[in-house]
């Protein structure tokens, strides 16, 4: 039977409890109650959505207040924020905003019986398992192996990834900071960007190149290359300028082939038989470009272990809510495996 709000534990029945989630970016805060589990379809339930723009408040504190007074159902003794910031044992930073609070303090002020805060990538990994495939788009096909590891990553105003583990007895998410891993060169042209980097930055590493920034930075390095004068481009503007001007046009293919085999290498590292999930706020933007590049063929060139990341299917995530999914199912699996 469909279990919207009973899910089965352990060989039991347990009443879902909701939970209070939360997206904290840099411009806005988004709130919202989730109110069930349909075991069936997988997938939870979202209520009680809420934005507010983030500068609006002089803390995180204050912002959840505000939305508290909002709910019209009592308040749940459940809560998960997902944070686009750094997490220092129970501290949490939102250098953007100029916010910092301590886990153990809210859960203590608000009264919650559960309180958890994860970075924006871990959520991204917690919700990978509920993520509808018809939401999303396959970049490379696959065989997804049930159970098996799964990985999130992708390029926005950084590079973030994680990895999603999980077995019989329980589940959990790792979170790395691969986007400060050192970026290979695959390819000739890779080793000439790379070089042109080098002499300006020093360390290239994988987010030098694949965040917004980034995409600015390959622009400048593919012009050196190319031996053409380059214009003062943000993001935007080289992937705006892309049909009229051929070394933009060249730095978004190259950007979305080099990925590939970043992409390809993190796969590697963290044994994604489970599949690899791509996000961030820069690819979902250039679905038809990453569609037509050379993402595959440099994700599976991997020597000995191309048929190892051959299996491995690819998805680019456009589904709404991720994180608010994500902040659900890190409590949602905690509980589960109780």
């Amino acid at each position: 039977m469909s279990q919207t709000t009973l899910n089965s534990f352990n060989g039991h029945d347990r009443a879902f409890e909701p939970i209070i989630v939360a997206d904290i970016g840099g411009t806005n805060a988004r709130f919202a109650v989730v109110t069930g589990y349909d075991l069936d379809s997988n997938q939870f339930t979202i209520a009680h959505q809420l934005t507010f723009p983030s500068a609006e408040f002089q803390s995180f504190e204050t912002a959840l207040s505000a939305f508290l007074d909002s709910l019209t159902i009592s308040k749940p003794s459940r809560a998960c924020f997902a944070v686009a910031g750094p997490i220092k044992g129970h501290q949490v930073f939102l250098t953007n905003l100029g916010w910092n609070f301590n886990t153990q303090d809210v859960q203590k002020q608000f009264g919650f019986e559960q309180c958890a805060v994860i970075n924006d990538f871990a959520a991204f990994a917690y919700a990978a398992p509920y993520l509808k495939k018809e939401d999303n788009i396959q970049i490379k096909a696959g065989q997804a192996a049930e159970g098996a590891n799964i990985a999130v990553m992708g390029p926005g105003t950084g590079f973030g990834a994680a990895c999603h583990v999980s077995d019989i007895h329980s589940s959990s998410v790792l979170s790395c900071e691969a986007g400060h891993i050192s970026l290979a060169a695959v390819t000739e042209l890779d080793r000439q960007l790379l070089q042109v980097l080098k002499e300006s930055i020093g360390h290239v590493s994988v987010e030098t190149v694949f965040s917004g920034p980034g995409l600015a930075r390959l622009y400048k390095a593919m012009a050196q290359v190319k031996g053409v004068q380059a214009e003062d481009l943000n993001a935007a503007q080289v992937s705006a300028k892309a049909g009229e001007c051929e070394v933009c046009d060249a730095t978004l293919n190259q950007f979305c082939d080099w990925i590939g085999s970043v992409a390809g290498d993190l796969a590697l590292t963290f044994g994604a038989l489970g599949g690899v999930f791509i996000g961030g706020g820069i690819l979902p933007r250039m679905t038809e470009r990453l569609i037509s590049s050379r993402f595959v063929e440099r994700f599976t060139e991997k020597g000995i272990m191309s048929q190892y990341a051959g299996q491995i299917p690819v998805t680019l995530v456009v589904q709404d809510n991720i994180p608010l999914i994500g902040a659900a199912a890190c409590l949602h699996s905690r509980n589960q495996f109780s």
